[in-house]
């Protein structure tokens, strides 16, 4: 019987794993021809999600659990955690119950017709007009400036072959951008498409800052084309500075007594390149900023314990670094 491996990140959703966990074991109490584990991955929430998982683990050997030392952000922790999965066959869900988990047997047949990556994207969303404009703006984007094809309206919903998840650890990315990391494999996608479900219980744990933040990290992980812009727009600048200096050397000469410059060009000439200036900066920062992380190449998560990932009932510490995972648990031995 194939193994297969659901892993849901979370944090703060008391409200909504226990029924995660629920529906998942239903599907596959349908599904007779598949053992399945459950992984969860818990970004040290601050509520009773940890408590919960506890007290399920104890009650169902398939669940297993993963406890973050402190919230290593919503990038990281999920990568991690299908690294730890054993399966033949990885689904990747997460906790809010707004994924469709009823397609799961789809992503299934999809998988043993010969699919290496089933992608779940997304058709429709109720959210709000001004931010799903934003949005699609964001992908439109980035579809431009990627070095790669990045597929529209996936969030990291499927199902991935052991193979792929074999691929991502040889790539080793410290901070992997999953939409990207998937292009980058070159695999062909199956793509499943669905209608999100609003939330019901809870509320998103994400805020303008942490989607800034992948969205340059999306750019930035992809994409050369912000640096080479910021080069061709100084040449182009200093063109048009040289011909406009040019242009008022020339009147200077013509019209010697009449022609006054005043300081008006001269301000806002300054404010105008001086904030330009100040943006291809911070293009170049963000950049720097991935390199920085490239190179000092920390593990994906540290971790503060593990449950039932091993063959007894008390709950053992993290592997070795073989994965790229850190151990922040007491004498659990060198991450």
């Amino acid at each position: 019987m194939k193994l297969v491996s659901v892993v849901t990140a979370c944090y703060n959703e008391e409200e909504n794993v226990e029924e995660t966990y629920r529906r998942v074991k239903e599907i596959f109490a349908a599904l007779p021809a598949y053992r399945y584990e459950h992984i969860f991955i818990d970004n040290s929430s601050t509520d009773r999600t940890v408590e919960i998982l506890r007290r399920l683990a104890r009650e169902d050997r398939n669940l297993k659990v993963i406890v973050n030392s402190r919230n290593f952000g919503h990038t990281r922790s999920p990568v991690h955690g299908m690294l730890q999965a054993r399966g033949d066959a990885v689904i990747a869900i997460v906790a809010d119950l707004q994924e469709p988990l009823e397609i799961l047997p789809v992503f299934l047949e999809k998988w043993e017709a010969g699919a290496r990556i089933v992608m779940g994207v997304r058709t429709g969303q109720k959210e709000n007009p001004v931010m799903s404009a934003v949005r699609q703006a964001y992908y439109d984007l980035i579809g431009r400036l990627s070095e790669v094809e990045l597929t529209r309206n996936f969030y990291g919903f499927g199902l991935y072959d052991r193979s792929v998840l074999d691929f991502v650890r040889q790539m080793d990315d410290p901070y992997p951008y999953w939409r990207g990391l998937i292009s980058e494999i070159g695999l062909q996608p199956v793509k499943v498409e669905y209608v999100q479900n609003p939330r019901k219980r809870g509320s998103t744990k994400g805020n303008l800052y942490t989607l800034y933040n992948l969205a340059m990290h999306g750019i930035t992980s992809h994409s050369k084309v912000p640096l080479r812009l910021a080069t061709m727009f100084g040449f182009a600048a200093s063109a048009l500075s040289f011909l406009a200096g040019m242009t008022y050397l020339v009147y200077k000469l013509l019209y010697w007594d009449r022609f006054q410059v005043g300081v008006a060009p001269l301000v806002i000439g300054i404010f105008f390149f001086s904030s330009v200036q100040m943006f291809f900066i911070g293009i170049l920062g963000e950049y720097v900023g991935s390199i920085h992380t490239q190179v000092v190449r920390r593990p994906l998560v540290f971790e503060k314990e593990r449950i039932n990932f091993d063959d007894r009932d008390e709950e053992s510490a993290p592997p070795d670094r073989g994965d790229p995972a850190g151990s922040a648990q007491p004498g659990a031995g060198d991450a």
